[in-house]
């Protein structure tokens, strides 16, 4: 049951973040081990960082896929 309701719980942390705007740190990570593995992997401030100006019109660097 618990681990039913830890999932869940990341499941709708998740979604929290996705609809402000906020992709999920583990999906990133988890996409760049297997679709960018010579790529290194930016610590979650910089995916924070990059994020947020990505979405509120910071500097304008290369996208992914």
């Amino acid at each position: 049951m618990f681990n039913d309701l830890g999932r869940l719980g990341k499941y709708l942390g998740q979604a929290a973040r996705l609809m402000v705007g906020m992709p999920d740190y583990d999906n990133y990570v988890e996409h760049m081990q297997k679709t960018h593995p010579d790529k290194p992997v930016m610590t979650y401030e910089e995916f924070f960082r990059e994020r947020q100006e990505a979405r509120y019109g910071g500097k304008s660097g290369p996208k992914c896929c």
